[in-house]
């Protein structure tokens, strides 16, 4: 197994990502495009969640193929910017065809918490989202997905360290892509408090995390805050995901690989799936022909929770310190490569 040519989400095919990315609010939405359709699945798992159009990704029911997701900060209010998303789509014609020629953009949304971390406190809305799908559309939009403080992470924060919004894929023996996007916002850490030691880091391919090592015992920031001490504040955290994947999957199938890119999550931050947290992720499948059995799709699932790690930690590792939200290389600058 190795990282794909860009060691992003848009390493599968018909992917594409666009952020809208504001530095004053401290807020922002990112766009994960399938314009030609993919399956999708979806996996809620903490207990504070704010999604749209979530309930259509049952497998019992009709919708199959969604034309693109949104994550979003905000916290509710974010989900607005999913609306700027529906327009541009709209007039692109992309869409499920409702007759008269008309069609309806399948556009599920999940929200993460980050009101009052700006200088400005105004959340996303529809230009944001227009903003970000329009950044999908563009060129680079196809490209290496950017990373850290941009999108849905602007204002994220993991544990009390700078979060973001990370990356991450992985080419199978057969050939198959497996990719994960992630803006972590979590109560959790991704990171021993007493050692400070990335809880994920044996996952690396390729030397990927460029050299990344323990923290040296005598760091000033150790031992770090526990965050079961509190104090707490219901729903204000989230780490939100999309888990994709090149190979053909059926509705079903795709809400058992967003189900197992949870593991991903709970290995790289503790605790994960509080009830303070409202952790979502979602799948897509682009590929055509028949499902694939049940042993490929524990193949891709196992490689799901593994890309979900390392985007994980390429999250914290690409985020920027903001004013008193200081990135995890900046606490412990003896754990750099």
């Amino acid at each position: 197994m190795h990282p794909g040519s860009t060691n992003s989400l848009t390493d599968v095919r018909g992917l594409k990502v666009g952020h809208a990315t504001d530095l004053d609010r401290l807020t922002g939405t990112t766009v994960i495009l399938c314009e030609a359709g993919a399956v999708a699945g979806v996996d809620v798992r903490g207990s504070a969640p704010g999604t749209r159009e979530v309930a259509l990704l049952d497998p019992v029911h009709l919708v199959e193929r969604v034309h693109a997701v949104v994550l979003s900060g905000g916290s509710a209010f974010g989900l607005d910017a999913a609306g700027g998303v529906l327009r541009v789509l709209a007039d692109r014609g992309v869409g499920l065809p409702v007759g008269s020629g008309r069609v309806v953009p399948i556009v599920p949304a999940a929200i993460l918490f980050d009101l009052g971390r700006g200088r400005v406190d105004r959340p996303p809305g529809p230009d944001d989202g227009e903003a970000a799908v329009r950044a999908a559309l563009a060129p680079s939009g196809a490209g290496p997905v950017p990373q850290g403080n941009v999108g849905a992470g602007t204002g994220a924060v993991v544990g009390g360290l700078k979060g973001g919004v990370g990356s991450a894929s992985v080419v199978l023996a057969d050939g198959a892509t497996v990719a994960a996007l992630v803006a972590v916002n979590a109560l959790g850490l991704p990171c021993d408090p007493r050692t400070g030691e990335i809880y994920a880091r044996f996952l690396e391919l390729n030397g990927e995390f460029g050299g990344l090592r323990p923290p040296r015992p005598d760091e000033p920031a150790l031992p770090l805050p526990d965050p079961m001490a509190g104090p707490f504040l219901a729903g204000s955290q989230t780490t939100l995901g999309v888990v994709a994947t090149d190979a053909a999957l059926s509705k079903p199938q795709a809400a058992k690989l967003a189900q197992m890119a949870h593991d991903g999550l709970a290995r790289a931050i503790r605790p994960s799936h509080t009830m303070f947290d409202g952790d979502t992720f979602f799948a897509l499948a682009t590929g055509q022909g028949a499902a694939v059995d049940p042993a490929a799709l524990s193949r891709l699932g196992a490689a799901a929770a593994d890309a979900v790690s390392r985007a994980v930690i390429h999250a914290v590792l690409r985020a920027e310190s903001v004013g008193s939200l200081r990135r995890y290389l900046d606490r412990f600058p003896t754990a750099r490569g």
